[in-house]
């Protein structure tokens, strides 16, 4: 379980895709770092919201889900190469059948999850291939 101040210091990284660009070299991160592991301290890094597309590069089909996440079985769960670079694993929602490698696909906004007995709703991104 998260701590409240955690939750709402990332939520931007999270609602927004967000991260970071070294200033030196071009290279972009996701999450955001506060060292380019490219130019190490040489590099400035600068804040950068990502365009939030990008394409399928691996993914698995979740047949028994995680707690909480019964209702969604079965679902994708993907490694997206942003546009920009970097990779991230995000659930593709939509039609499971369509889901493949190479699959064109954008961020959406939706739910998460819930956080147990507080009931808290927590928010963020997940994709859905372009053509949907």
């Amino acid at each position: 379980m998260s701590s409240v101040p955690r939750f709402w210091r990332n939520i931007g990284v999270r609602y927004n895709l967000e991260g970071t660009r070294c200033k030196e070299c071009g290279e972009y991160f996701y999450p955001p770092r506060n060292v380019c592991v490219n130019c190490r301290r040489m590099g400035e890094l600068e804040p950068y919201k990502f365009k939030g597309t990008g394409e399928i590069v691996s993914y698995t089909l979740i047949h028994t889900p995680a707690e909480g996440f019964e209702g969604q079985a079965p679902y994708a769960l993907a490694i997206i190469k942003l546009d920009e670079g970097p990779r991230l694993t995000s659930q593709v929602i939509g039609d499971i059948d369509k889901i493949q490698i190479g699959t064109r696909v954008k961020s959406v906004f939706r739910k998460l999850g819930e956080d147990g007995e507080r009931g808290m709703i927590y928010y963020g991104t997940k994709f859905v291939p372009v053509d949907a």
